[in-house]
């Protein structure tokens, strides 16, 4: 499974990771994605929703 929202489509980022000597090595922050039921055109799905997307979609009352 890939680590994108299925919603507002984010992935994860990427940058580096420094150590105390100021090395610099590479990596990733992914996206906080949960699993939720969701009714899409009269059908329950779940879909792999970011933290941020599922709590847009509760204050809107989408789910």
């Amino acid at each position: 499974m890939s680590k994108v929202c299925a919603i507002t489509g984010k992935g994860p980022l990427s940058g580096n990771r420094r150590s105390h000597s100021m090395r610099a090595s590479r990596r990733t922050w992914n996206v906080n994605l949960q699993k939720v039921k969701v009714i899409v055109d009269g059908k329950p799905q779940t879909l792999r929703v970011s933290a941020r997307a599922l709590k847009t979609l509760k204050k809107n009352n989408a789910i």
